[in-house]
Parts: C-alpha cells; structure tokens; sequence
C-alpha cells in the first residue's frame, strides 16, 4: 500500500466511528424513550457500519489482510 490509500483509510475510520456513536445514540432515545425493540435506524447503520469496516481491512497492508481472507 505504501500509504496511497492511508488517506482513505483514515476517512473511513472516522465514518465508521461516527457511525457507531450515532448508532449508541438511536439505542439510548429509545430506551429514553421506554422501547422494548432495537431501531430501524440503528439496525441499518450498524450493517452500514460493518461495510466500513471491510473496506478498512481490505486497504490494510497486503500482510495484515490475509488474516481477513476468509
């Protein structure tokens, strides 16, 4: 990779962490909010928030990812 795609990487980091506080978020409303089930909003943003996460993996260094290609 030699740090062509570390820019990248780093964007994604910073979305996927986002992602999760604002997914943390959904949960506490509606627990505020007496709800006995998990968020439409919070399901969705969690399965958006795994893609991330591969896509972070998959811009890792080539020796770091094979533990990954499964």
């Amino acid at each position: 990779m030699a740090g062509e795609f570390e820019d990248i990487k780093a964007r994604l980091e910073a979305i996927e962490e986002e992602m999760a506080d604002l997914a943390i978020t959904r949960l506490r409303e509606s627990i505020d909010a007496g709800g006995t089930e998990i968020p439409v909003d919070e399901k969705r943003l969690t399965r958006a928030r795994r893609s991330i996460v591969k896509a972070i993996q998959l811009l890792e260094e080539p020796n770091s990812r094979e533990a990954y290609d499964d």
